[in-house]
């Protein structure tokens, strides 16, 4: 239950989970066989009921949380932690215990501390089902501008009676929420609209099929101007004849005059696709890596490499190719070191390319540190080995108190690195494969409780432990359901 292992499949523990844990995996293996013979009225009333057991284990989640959270500062502050650094790398921990990226385990820490300690009628709602895990965030987000004791009054007007809840939208509950607020202080309210002006941003993500969305967080009247001038140029454009859709000129505008291009398809990139020399030069299907974006097709790279427009004519864009290779087994990038402390930038692309996003498990965040896996304080070396590429909330995390962390290696050769957070816990982070690396063949039930035992033994608590000469079967795990649940716990997730 709590193993955890590579970025794609983070399941690979030391720590062995308490027994309150493992009634809650026990409960878990009942909900997997809930008899299905049912009748129209009970399968309502059991989604109704899975429905509440959710919120309400959202609830214990919060409260835990918050325990969790103050035990780590109040142990902490008798180490003589300075105050403003003994919260730092506990949000990373619920993320990794979650299962989330450490942003959505910040915000899954805030709203455990709202609830518990600011919020008494909203969390019992959650508790017994009354109000879900996502309409008790929205009602958090909507009263965080207030101050604690205001907190409260909204906490108890709203959510006092939550049958005043039953048949609420999400958006009728957040027009009531934000009426509350703003009468109880409007001018809370007005500074975080002024705030939320100083987080205007723009930002770039990866879209389906070879395409991007580049989003640009601005205020109403900013937003409004610029649609409205694009809006303006694609009317202009389609009145003198041009054949593109609306939406294609607008798109193309925005390109033109954000770059200062005659033509939108003109563009001046660096390419560092992480690519086999089949796919670039053999006409293999082989799909090819391109940081910042992800997995794209042969036929891609190679039409991006060659030219052409959709309108048949040649763009005028320059392409810089850089090209990394793979070892010659395939599984990982050929490898890299330097002397220095810090990573040269050839290196430093190196990581980036084998890593391509943040490696911490279930971060996938742009990489923006090139942080040393063992400190460089503590010996360790500026290789390819002993270097990772992190986003800057994780590399900041792994720096708290009780953090610690060591390069190793998968069974398939690629680059791992194992982290062992305060609570005991370890996580596998293993890079992911390079191009031109076929998926292992599916392992039935047998070949991974097998693969478990000789990695990790046999454990205490009932796990299975084998008879001299007697074959391994299955059907052996009949009477030790929970003890069995401890180990496909950490490996039944997909190989590779």
């Amino acid at each position: 239950m709590f193993d955890r292992g590579t970025a794609t499949d983070p399941r690979t523990a030391t720590a062995d989970p308490g027994p309150l844990a493992a009634r809650v995996a026990s409960w878990m293996l009942e909900l997997a066989e809930v008899d299905r013979d049912l009748t129209d009225a009970e399968q309502i009333d059991l989604i109704r009921g899975l429905e509440d057991l959710k919120a309400g284990a959202a609830a214990a989640q919060a409260r835990i949380t918050t325990d969790l959270d103050a035990a780590r500062q109040d142990q902490r502050a008798r180490e003589g932690v300075p105050a403003e650094r003994r919260s730092a790398g506990i949000a990373s921990e619920v993320a990794l215990a979650r299962r989330v990226s450490p942003v959505r385990g910040g915000q899954h820490l805030g709203l455990a501390k709202a609830l518990v300690h600011e919020m008494p009628h909203a969390l019992c709602a959650l508790t017994t089902g009354a109000l879900s895990e996502w309409r008790a965030t929205l009602l958090v987000r909507e009263s965080a501008c207030l101050t604690r004791a205001d907190r409260i009054t909204f906490d108890a007007e709203l959510c006092r009676d939550p049958s005043t809840l039953q048949g609420w939208g999400d958006q009728r509950l957040i027009a009531e929420a934000k009426k509350i607020a703003y009468r109880l202080d409007a001018q809370s309210v007005v500074r975080r609209n002024r705030k939320a002006e100083s987080e205007r941003h723009v930002s770039v993500r990866p879209a389906p099929d070879t395409m991007s969305y580049l989003t640009g967080l601005l205020p109403v009247p900013q937003g409004i101007a610029v649609y409205a001038a694009l809006s303006r140029r694609a009317d202009e454009a389609r009145a003198s004849g041009d054949t593109r859709s609306r939406g294609q000129i607008m798109a193309d505008t925005l390109v033109e005059r954000v770059t200062g291009q005659t033509r939108a398809c003109d563009v001046r990139i660096e390419i560092q696709l992480v690519m086999t020399d089949r796919t670039l030069l053999g006409g293999d299907d082989e799909p090819g890596y391109l940081p910042g974006y992800g997995t794209v097709p042969a036929e891609w790279i190679r039409d991006l490499l060659t030219g052409g427009d959709e309108d048949g004519s040649d763009p005028s864009t320059e392409i810089w190719l850089r090209r990394l290779y793979t070892s010659p087994s395939g599984s990982e990038l050929v490898s890299m070191d330097s002397k220095a402390r810090r990573a040269p930038a050839g290196l430093a692309r190196f990581v980036t390319a084998r890593d391509r996003t943040c490696r911490t498990p279930w971060c996938d965040a742009p990489i923006r540190h090139i942080d040393h896996v063992q400190s460089h304080a503590d010996g360790g070396e500026t290789t390819a080995d002993n270097l990772q590429g992190l986003c800057e909330a994780c590399n900041y995390a792994k720096q708290a108190p009780g953090w610690r962390a060591s390069p190793t290696t998968a069974p398939d050769g690629r680059h791992q690195v194992a982290s062992t957070t305060p609570s005991g816990h370890t996580y596998r982070s293993t890079a992911p494969p390079p191009p031109g690396v076929d998926p292992p063949d599916q392992m039935n039930l047998d070949d991974l409780l097998l693969r478990d035992l000789a990695e990790h033994g046999p454990g205490p608590g009932g796990r299975w432990t084998p008879i001299p000469g007697r074959p391994f079967d299955s059907a052996v795990f009949e009477g030790e359901l929970a003890g069995l649940e401890l180990a496909l716990a950490r490996i039944l997730t997909p190989v590779g």
